[in-house]
């Protein structure tokens, strides 16, 4: 009994010290991109244009192309994704097909980013010829999100007690009526929360958007969904390791390494908010 007992205390104890590693690393870091980036940030530096190289002006091109580019990635990936998870867990037997469609989404959630891109600049830029555009980077950065969204939602999904479904199915409501009214409005926080979460790691990439529609510079907004765009991410790489005078845009780089953070923090608030103002809606009902 003694013997247990110690050796569960030192688990607990080997765990509390590996996370406290973690979250020494992360204020760290956080402590030293603040330190430099927040100073940087000012209503010219978020609103304005690059200029002169890059060396001065600001980051506005980026903060917009990278908001079009989530919403867009949202509109693409969000409907099929959910569908494809109420299929899975509302209609599909559990069969062998089935199962390798869920191996399939696991491996996919897997796959390393560059991967995709390679495969966007193939399918959407080459194959639909879409062009290197806001449009192929958003079908690409959707099928990356795509297997995050699936396997939340049909986490969400899950979670719904078995007995309202046979509950409604008793009273005579058809499946689609079930899902529709009852399973779907249960689940929601869930899903949302997945959603988003899965779409705030879509706007850091870089990879995925390098070879299907992101550029180092643009004098305009893009007009269209086929036009080349600036993005937080790929605007960050540049400043870091691209750029010709890299001592001279440093400080530029830890303000849009802030701006990249701050947009992130906030998707991941908004995806916290929704999942409490449903969760409140539902216990008022």
């Amino acid at each position: 009994m003694i013997h247990r007992r110690i050796g569960m205390w030192t688990g607990i104890a080997s765990l509390i010290a590996c996370a406290m590693v973690v979250i020494a690393f992360i204020a760290l870091l956080l402590f030293d991109m603040g330190r430099q980036g927040i100073p940087v940030l000012s209503w010219e530096f978020l609103t304005h244009f690059p200029r002169q190289g890059m060396t001065e002006g600001g980051i506005w091109p980026a903060i917009f192309g990278t908001t079009l580019l989530t919403i867009l990635t949202t509109l693409l990936s969000a409907p099929v994704g959910i569908a494809c998870a109420v299929w899975l867990e509302e209609y599909a037997a559990e069969d062998r097909f089935t199962q390798l469609t869920r191996a399939a989404i696991r491996n996919l959630a897997g796959v390393p980013s560059i991967v995709y891109g390679l495969f966007g600049l193939a399918i959407f830029v080459e194959g639909m010829h879409m062009g290197a555009s806001v449009l192929a980077s958003a079908c690409t950065l959707a099928l990356l999100t795509l297997p995050s969204v699936i396997a939340t939602a049909e986490e969400a999904l899950r979670q719904v007690p078995r007995s309202l479904r046979e509950g409604a199915l008793a009273l005579g409501a058809t499946r689609w009526e079930t899902t529709y009214t009852l399973v779907l409005p249960t689940a929601l926080p869930g899903i949302l929360t997945g959603v988003v979460l899965a779409l705030s790691r879509a706007a850091g990439e870089t990879a995925p958007i390098l070879f299907t529609g992101v550029a180092f510079y643009t004098r305009y907004l893009p007009g269209s969904l086929f036009d080349e765009f600036m993005a937080l991410p790929y605007h960050l790489y540049i400043l870091s390791t691209q750029h010709h005078e890299p001592e001279q845009v440093r400080p530029l780089a830890y303000g849009t390494a802030v701006t990249l953070l701050l947009l992130v923090f906030l998707l991941n608030l908004f995806a916290f908010g929704l999942r409490a103002y449903y969760r409140q809606k539902k216990r008022f009902l």
